[in-house]
């Protein structure tokens, strides 16, 4: 599979103090010695699976997608079987995830681009990936950083919280905390920090009452004396 070119997006280098710097370090070091190389818990099994995968997952859990998956993918995992599952006969699959029927209308049109324009080959760069119906900048770059096309990260709620409470960034929108952590991040960390945020604030540092005394870094963050 061909690569293209590291997006020239990521900002430049905030300007930092070393014990920051080192601060900051430690942190993706131990994410790494726990986990060294995590992937998305979407099941997938071709760039057009994750890429429907991830689509459904909006405002769903990985868990209740890949259970209408593990079926739907077994009748229709390229775009031409979908087409011809066509709207109504994908819906019965993916009841079950929020916002259905408008995840369906979109699976269906971004089949139809891709199998009319791409020949049924999905577009890996990101500007055709978000040109798709339903696929955004996050769906894009949780495509393209899962098959280490692009090094990106996708800003989902977790990634939200735990940079914030980690003093990463204090960026107000998704938008401006990916720019702050593709500053910051070292880079070789940069291809699995968004996975590494994401099992973080899940499993260990969740919204209402995080797990500071199961916390591999609490002694390196900021808002542990506001949970423990």
């Amino acid at each position: 599979m061909a690569k293209s070119p590291v997006s020239k997006s990521r900002a430049p280098k905030r300007r930092i103090s070393p014990a920051e710097k080192a601060r900051i370090e430690e942190i993706f070091r131990r994410f790494r010695e726990k986990t060294e190389d995590p992937r998305t818990e979407l099941r997938f099994n071709s760039p057009y699976t994750l890429t429907v995968a991830v689509a459904l997952s909006a405002q769903a859990t990985d868990v209740s997608v890949n259970k209408a998956t593990d079926r739907l993918f077994k009748v229709a995992d390229t775009p031409a079987r979908m087409i011809e599952l066509g709207e109504s006969g994908l819906i019965p699959f993916i009841a079950s995830i929020g916002l259905f029927r408008t995840k369906a209308r979109n699976v269906i049109a971004l089949s139809h681009i891709i199998q009319d324009q791409y020949g049924g080959e999905t577009p890996l760069n990101r500007e055709a990936l978000m040109s798709l119906p339903g696929v955004g900048r996050k769906t894009a770059s949780v495509v393209l950083n899962e098959l280490n096309i692009e090094p990106a990260i996708a800003v989902d709620t977790h990634v939200f919280r735990v940079s914030h409470r980690l003093k990463l960034s204090s960026g107000k929108t998704p938008d401006q905390v990916e720019a702050d952590l593709m500053a910051i991040v070292p880079q070789p960390y940069l291809t699995r920090a968004h996975h590494w945020l994401i099992l973080h604030g899940r499993y260990v540092c969740v919204a209402r009452k995080p797990k500071c005394h199961e916390c591999l870094i609490a002694d390196l963050c900021p808002s542990r004396d506001l949970f423990m």
